[in-house]
């Protein structure tokens, strides 16, 4: 058996070794370390160095597998990696040993560290099986896993277990196989020195290892699974090879029991030990490869995971920095960010600039500019420039981590046509059972002789080559590597449904604001009227906005702020609900507003609303300024299109989907940006709920609706729909609503989302129809349809290793969705 060997230790003293994972690591660099009865040990990772943090003990000494010598793990100079577990020798001549036999030595060896108290699991395919600590599915059989974020560094105790038991079986088989069939296929007596009946008894004992032990976990789960009533793929398992091995040892202990027309030549009656031991390696050599592809499905998580650094530069109050570990940052620490380093953890920039290439978690290639107050996300790569930030959210609460859970939750979650296989595998295995049962009864009939050993035969190939393990994977693996490319993308699923109802989208409504616009109305125009200025005009808007927090009166003020103007103080402020504001200006009174507010101040702007409505037209929001009952002029100002939602768009009609926009503003403006656009149709004026009722509407009319927004008055529309989809950059509470979120927050992340569930539902579909394809080819000739025309009957190894390869051929296809192109 081949070992892995571990990375070895340097002779210099300069190097110690993680004593959590093994890694060597060279203190000099800038690694995590952690101080404990006077020593200090150092970490490749900070993830390891928590882990050694919360309990040192558990990390310090390991037992040598060979002689049991306690050894330090911290400095260990031999050690060997096997089944993904790294093992400490005393002395090279352990070590040596141990690559020798490495399964000679494992009663006892080191196992994955064991979860904490009150650890819920799951199915993987299964989801709404949910207990406390490990098990099996009483559904399908599966070993539950943990629930939450996994532990993707962490071995896999049931691909540990499986592969010791895979290593017994393996050599055993191939004997008993070399035994039979070099008799059967070139009649050659490999073992001429033996008895016809001695060689049966030596089966026997070659067989027993494979099938008690080796087979012992498809027996288990097989056994419950008769006792629950819910067959699966190990009942079939376990009645197919039970069948073939109690026949054997019937046959041999008690060959007496069994009439003359069924023994062979030798006076014998044959047996099928071979048979058992070979399908039990083959499940096993199945089972382990799709354990190890279900692995892959977690480099989403784990890329994720990688992105954060492990150490932050805390910038002291006196202006100096030191290198601290990420778990030690806290909210309100200030930060400071080199050119090239990762931004450790989410906040805001205070102090300089620089471009933060956020593609790794948005999957946006173009560095954004981030400047003073500005936000900044843990995981993001800084480029040339240097900046301050000041830490708001640490722990779960950062971005990083709450994209993290929901890949993880969402690989759990249920697609609704899972529900099909579902429904499909309950009248699957009793249909099977039947199949089986049928198939030996008419081969005990009308087979040839010996009819008792093709009925075992047929019967056995049947029961194997039917177990509906690919059927079950079909949807849960697909999702598993759908929702880790979508996080790739920036695109994050909440839940597989939302991902299957997504590829049938053929209608989406929109939000305006925030969603086709950039949310940051800017000011775009300034007509003064008679004896009056631009700089005057915006001097006096800008005083009477001071201390407003109206998107409108930020736009001016920003405006002002730009041209060098600085608004003078104002007296006598008073606000008009719905209208605008008035005040004192200079002995003067200034009204600011709209029309509305104008012409109960009785103030005459016919001249200028020519221009006005012009403005209008052009979706621009007009504000009017009037000192006394004497028009001043106006303000334009609009919220800028986003430059990414023309392409957006236009590929969302490609796709064949409709577009309506849904906004509370004027018609005007937001036919002037559907016009801009090319979007379908338009709905202006909408409160929230008149977007939901909207969403209702067209449901109603037979279309399926997906509805995009950001803002808390997008959440009820969002709920309403088939499917919600909110911007990243949006409200906590539209995120809540929705079932995918859009971390770039523009529509070009809808377009991501649409191909992404459209090839989801598609290889599904490919995985379903493999499999029931799969098994409608194999039945009939398992049962021995063949065998009239052609003689042919299939054998139940043949079979065996037929359906391994259908579960990982499902897989495969799955993972072809990894390297899907979103763009």
């Amino acid at each position: 058996m081949k070992v892995d060997h571990a990375e070895p230790a340097a002779a210099s003293d300069a190097v110690t070794r993680d004593p959590v994972c093994g890694m060597t690591v060279d203190p000099g660099q800038d690694k995590p370390s952690y101080r404990h009865d006077g020593r200090t040990f150092h970490f490749c990772s900070q993830r390891c160095h928590d882990k050694f943090a919360k309990e040192p003990e558990a990390y310090l000494k390991a037992e040598d597998p060979v002689c049991g010598m306690s050894v330090d793990r911290a400095s260990a100079a031999h050690t060997a990696k096997h089944e993904g577990t790294l093992f400490y020798f005393c002395s090279p001549s352990c070590k040596e040993r141990f690559e020798a036999e490495p399964e000679k030595y494992l009663d006892g060896a080191a196992v994955p560290e064991p979860m904490p108290k009150g650890t819920l699991y799951t199915c993987p395919m299964h989801p709404e099986i949910v207990q406390e600590g490990p098990g099996s599915c009483p559904i399908c059989g599966m070993a539950l896993e943990p629930m939450g974020v996994p532990d993707v560094d962490a071995p896999n105790p049931e691909l540990q277990d499986f592969t010791r038991r895979l290593i017994v079986a393996t050599p055993l088989s191939i004997a008993l196989l070399v035994i039979e069939m070099t008799h059967h296929l070139f009649g050659v007596d490999i073992l001429p020195m033996l008895s016809a009946r001695a060689e049966q008894w030596l089966q026997l004992a070659l067989a027993t290892p494979v099938v008690l032990y080796s087979g012992l976990p498809f027996f288990e789960r097989g056994v419950a699974s008769l006792r629950s009533g819910n067959l699966n793929m190990f009942t079939l398992i376990a009645l197919g090879t039970g069948a073939a091995f109690l026949y054997s040892v019937a046959a041999t202990v008690l060959p007496g029991l069994f009439p003359p027309g069924l023994r062979a030549e030798t006076g014998y009656v044959p047996v099928y030990y071979e048979a058992a031991a070979v399908i039990i390696a083959l499940v096993l050599l199945g089972q382990v490869l799709e354990l190890r592809a279900r692995e892959q499905t977690g480099g989403a998580i784990r890329a994720l995971l990688d992105l954060a650094p492990k150490t932050a530069l805390k910038v002291e109050k006196d202006g100096s920095t030191k290198t601290i570990e990420l778990s030690a940052v806290k909210v309100g620490d200030m930060l400071r960010v080199r050119p090239g380093d990762k931004v450790p953890i989410d906040g805001v920039v205070t102090e300089g600039s620089s471009a933060v290439d956020e593609s790794m978690l948005t999957g946006e290639p173009v560095p954004v500019e981030k400047k003073a107050g500005d936000e900044v996300t843990g995981g993001t790569l800084n480029g040339s420039g240097s900046f301050d930030m000041e830490v708001e959210r640490t722990g779960e609460a950062t971005t990083l981590s709450q994209v993290v859970t929901m890949v993880a939750n969402a690989q759990r979650s249920r697609a609704d046509i899972q529900r099909l296989a579902d429904k499909a595998a309950a009248y699957f295995v009793p249909a099977v059972i039947a199949i089986a049962v049928v198939a030996f009864i008419a081969w005990i009939a009308l087979g040839p002789s010996p009819a008792l050993s093709y009925a075992v035969i047929a019967s056995v190939s049947v029961l194997i080559i039917a177990c509906p393990c690919a059927l079950g994977l079909a949807t849960p693996i697909s999702i598993m590597v759908a929702t880790g490319r979508g996080a790739q993308a920036g695109v994050l699923v909440r839940e597989a449904k939302a991902l299957e109802r997504l590829a049938t989208v053929d209608t989406l409504v929109i939000d305006k604001t925030g969603t086709l616009t950039e949310g940051k109305p800017a000011l775009t125009g300034i007509q003064p009227a008679q004896g009056f200025t631009e700089e005057k005009l915006l001097e006096a808007a800008a005083a009477l906005e001071a201390g407003s927090e109206h998107p409108l009166a930020s736009a001016i003020l920003t405006a002002a702020e730009k041209r060098g103007v600085k608004p003078a103080k104002v007296t006598g402020f008073e606000a008009i609900t719905g209208q605008g504001v008035r005040a004192k200006l200079g002995g003067k009174t200034l009204w600011l507003g709209n029309a509305a507010l104008m012409k109960s101040a009785k103030v005459d702007f016919s001249a200028l609303e020519k221009d006005a409505e012009a403005r209008r037209g052009d979706g621009e929001t007009v504000i009017y300024l009037a000192e006394g009952t004497k028009p001043a002029g106006f303000l334009a100002l609009s919220d800028p299109i986003k430059e990414t939602s023309g392409e957006a768009v236009a590929n969302l009609h490609k796709l064949g989907i409709k577009i309506v926009m849904a906004t509370g503003d004027a018609e005007p403006t937001a036919r002037a940006v559907a016009k801009t656009l090319g979007i379908d149709e338009i709905r202006a004026g909408m409160t929230p709920g008149g977007k939901q009722d909207l969403v209702k509407e067209l449901r109603d009319k037979g279309a399926v609706v997906a509805m995009a927004g950001d803002g808390i008055n997008d959440a009820p529309a969002l709920a309403e729909a088939d499917v919600g989809i909110a911007m990243g950059t949006g409200a906590d509470i539209a995120m809540e609503s929705a079932g995918l979120t859009l971390l770039r927050g523009d529509l070009r992340g809808v377009v991501a989302g649409v191909k992404l569930a459209r090839a989801t539902l598609a290889n599904i579909k490919q995985n379903l129809v493999f499999a029931f394809g799969y098994n409608a080819l194999g039945l009939p000739v398992a049962a021995g349809v063949l065998y009239p025309a052609f003689g042919m009957l299939l054998s139940p190894m043949i079979a065996a290793a037929a359906m391994s390869l259908s579960s990982v051929s499902v897989i495969g296809n799955a993972l072809r969705l990894r390297n899907l192109k979103l763009r």
